[in-house]
């Protein structure tokens, strides 16, 4: 009955359209209440969710993708990209791509990149002959690579849920599988631009002296370098790359580039702490559901159910793979780990699945449902810059999902793409 209660109650709450946090958050207490573990356990596993110290790094990463769109480092960086990929049909979009998985290394969300990328580059590439619809498909579904390139907010969340991966592994497990998928994606876009005739028009655009791009960029390609570099030499912990990282972007912005005010600090630490908040609400009163969960057992019956009824582990992954895409649809990576992994975890161990590697497998999923029609939030963002439905997209965002969709592959059936480099660097073993 406790377990019915928590998964129909929260189900319930999420279909009439109640805030992601607070359905968790009343299902987890309702658990509590009717499983008799006493209501002082509420405010605990609230304040305990959020009392761990990777959540630190979570405000520092936000604040610095705001310091990075707002300071002109994409803009740089779009003329970089374009100087060394050249003029010709697709590289436009190529260039949004490049530029998405090198942003996602510093916001680590994927409908903000969306955001920011989209701002910067759809009247860019609708002058260059790109329907708005493939446009905004691209951007989407580049975005959807940021939540795997480090620093990642939903690894970081991960690490705080599976204490048995670090940050660290994680951020590093996650860098080759990113690219690959970031690579995969040009496939089709140079495919469907040279098919369709797309981005014609650049030929005849000038393209950017190289060595100028480069001189206007390196501050802004320096910032993964410090942040992943300073981790790997034992400077500081992922937390503290965040608070240096933060420090490096200001000093960018008002003595390198010049472009920043006062004002826009005001602003950029406003809208930081909101998207902290909302990040960190929604942590706390989920770990209501995650200890009501698995403190009454209800996800691991719920798992042994999952891995009777599925047999053999790739049966089960199959499984896993479509669930997971279809609600990586209607959440973003940080929401689907919160009500996910409890109950996915113990599968993880049954079938003695590394922690790391299963991390990014997850989050791969869930990267390609947010850019899976027809409730994918980076095609939400992307379609609401560009002024089109997202019916629009169908015709050119699944060739994008099955390039991505080949990666997911590679990495179920080669896990060294994940774990090579952790285990080269001596994260894991």
């Amino acid at each position: 009955m406790v377990a019915t209660a928590l998964f129909v109650c929260f189900a319930v709450l999420f279909v009439v359209g109640t805030p992601i946090g607070v359905a968790l958050g009343v299902a987890g207490s309702l658990a509590i209440w009717l499983g008799g573990l006493g209501v002082l356990s509420i405010p605990t596993s609230t304040y305990t969710g959020i009392a761990k110290y990777p959540l630190l790094a979570i405000p520092m990463f936000v604040l610095l993708g705001a310091l990075f769109d707002r300071s002109g480092v994409a803009s740089r960086l779009v003329n970089f990209t374009s100087a060394l990929i050249g003029r010709s049909p697709g590289s436009l979009a190529a260039v949004t791509v490049i530029v998405s998985m090198f942003l996602g290394g510093i916001s680590g969300s994927g409908p903000a990149n969306a955001a920011a990328v989209g701002g910067a580059m759809m009247g860019a590439l609708s002058r260059a002959g790109y329907p708005k619809a493939f446009s905004a498909s691209v951007i989407g579904a580049a975005a959807a690579t940021d939540i795997l390139i480090p620093p990642s907010i939903a690894l970081i969340i991960y690490s705080v849920l599976v204490p048995q991966a670090s940050v660290p592994a994680l951020f590093a497990a996650g860098m080759i599988p990113g690219i690959l998928a970031g690579l995969a994606l040009l496939v089709p876009i140079f495919w469907l631009s040279r098919k369709h005739g797309f981005g014609l028009a650049e030929k005849n655009l000038p393209r950017p002296p190289f060595w100028k791009s480069l001189k206007e960029a390196v501050w802004g390609l320096m910032a993964p370098v410090l942040i992943l570099g300073g981790m790997r030499a034992g400077w500081f912990t992922p937390t503290e790359a965040a608070v240096v990282a933060v420090v490096y972007g200001l000093f960018v912005g008002f003595v390198i580039y010049r472009s920043l005010t006062l004002r826009d600090v005001y602003e950029m630490l406003v809208e930081s702490a909101e998207i902290t908040g909302i990040i960190l609400i929604i942590v706390a009163l989920a770990s209501i559901f995650a200890w009501a969960g698995s403190t009454l057992g209800v996800f691991d019956q719920a798992a042994h159910l999952l891995v009777a009824f599925g047999g053999n582990q790739y049966t089960v992954l199959a499984v896993l793979i479509v669930v997971l895409i279809i609600i990586g649809m209607f959440l973003d990576g940080v929401s689907t780990f919160l009500i996910l992994l409890p109950l996915l975890m113990p599968i993880a161990d049954r079938f003695g699945w590394d922690p790391v590697w299963f991390g990014i497998l997850i989050t791969m999923k869930v990267a390609i449902g947010q850019f899976t029609p027809p409730m994918a939030v980076n095609l939400m963002v992307s379609c609401r810059i560009a002024g089109i439905p997202m019916e629009d997209t169908l015709r050119w965002v699944f060739p994008l999902i099955g390039a991505m969709f080949v990666v997911l592959i590679g990495l179920i059936v080669f896990p060294d793409m994940a774990l090579w480099l952790p285990r080269h660097l001596g994260y894991v073993r």
